[in-house]
């Protein structure tokens, strides 16, 4: 892929200067001997400007401009655009030979995922950015399921994000890879207030109509139950959890239960270290998750003050420098990334019609 005798920070491009672009320069900046902004293409001269000026990076108007750039060329961009334009942009960057990490989902709908599949597939280039797998709390959980402490995962119950987010999820979870899955699923409306949102606070309480999808996610033998609220993410009147049960024992968000010996149910907790509380001074940052006296998560960027969202982000950021070079395995591959948007397509779709929808093998599960 890369030159594996690489040193410094990585660097990498932006193709869009919407939020999401903002979020990933953010976090260069606060890691700067780790990761590095070359520039961000924006459709706008004017844009640019604003850009340049506010983020402190070289503006472009084409991939092409900021894969030529005096600068240096990126070692991997990231399209941060529309759904519409994800998979196009993807499909440009692999033409100029850049590795990609294509933001969630890598195209909008199936017939976008195939197209997708069929023009870059092949390239080895792409990876996408899917943090969720990541976050300190689900990789602390993922970490334990895969050691096998509570036996053979049969199950996991998620009320937390949305659509391909949360497949990725259940999948890692449950340990499915391009199995099908029969999808069957219902919406329901009912009054809640929305007090928050990405853009901050409303100042309104007023009930307002909001939908929940359920879907029960059938891999034959292992299932996935998922239960998603609109803007479930920000609403502080609606909770996250996580249920992963196993055929020795169940994870329930930070508890685990499971037998000591075959007379003895314990019951152990995930504990984070949390410093900046009461008299610690080491500053507000998450240090480490541990279960039963050792370290089955850690924070490798300490001194950041990153948020556990930022964690993810910028570990998957770090990781797919790895890759670029030569030097870790594959971030999350693309062909991940369609099956599970594959299924949470397959949830819109049951939802809609009230019919079960059953997936079929997709080329990207044949490698």
């Amino acid at each position: 892929m890369g030159d594996n005798a690489i040193a410094g920070p990585v660097r990498f491009g932006l193709i869009g200067s919407g939020w999401r672009s903002e979020f990933f320069v953010r976090l260069a900046r606060a890691l700067p001997e780790r990761l590095a902004v070359t520039g961000v293409v924006t459709r706008t001269a004017e844009r640019g400007a604003e850009v340049e000026s506010a983020w402190g990076v070289p503006a472009f108007r084409t991939a092409g401009e900021l894969v030529d750039a005096p600068g240096g060329r990126p070692e991997f961009a990231i399209p941060s655009v529309p759904w519409s334009a994800t998979a196009h942009a993807t499909r440009d960057l692999v033409r100029l030979g850049v590795p990609v990490l294509a933001e969630t989902p890598p195209a909008a709908d199936l017939e976008g995922l195939r197209w997708l599949w069929a023009e870059v597939g092949g390239s080895g280039l792409v990876q996408v950015a899917e943090q969720y797998p990541l976050m300190p709390g689900h990789a602390a959980r993922l970490a334990l399921l895969r050691e096998g402490v509570i036996g053979e995962v049969t199950s996991l119950q998620l009320s937390s994000t949305h659509l391909y987010h949360a497949v990725s999820l259940i999948r890692h979870m449950l340990g499915i890879t391009f199995e099908p899955a029969t999808v069957t699923a219902r919406s329901f409306t009912a009054p809640l207030a929305d007090p928050l949102s990405k853009d901050g606070w409303t100042g309104d309480l007023t009930p307002k109509d909001a939908s929940t999808v359920i879907a029960l996610l059938d891999f034959g033998g292992r299932t996935g139950l998922y239960d998603f609220t609109d803007n479930q993410w920000w609403n502080p009147l609606r909770a996250r959890r996580m249920v992963a049960r196993g055929s020795l024992g169940e994870i329930n968000d930070d508890t685990v239960v499971r037998m000591a010996d075959p007379r003895t149910p314990v019951e152990s907790s995930l504990v984070r270290r949390q410093t900046g509380t009461d008299l610690n001074l080491e500053g507000r940052e998450l240090h480490h998750i541990g279960f039963e006296g050792r370290v089955v998560w850690r924070n490798a960027y300490l001194g950041a003050a990153f948020s556990e969202d930022d964690l993810a982000v910028v570990d998957l950021l770090c990781r797919m420098g790895a890759w670029v070079r030569d030097e870790g395995p594959e971030p999350y591959p693309l062909a991940s990334a369609c099956q599970d948007h594959l299924i949470s397509l397959a949830i819109l779709e049951a939802a809609r019609t009230g019919d079960p929808v059953t997936t079929a093998r997709e080329a990207w599960a044949e490698g």
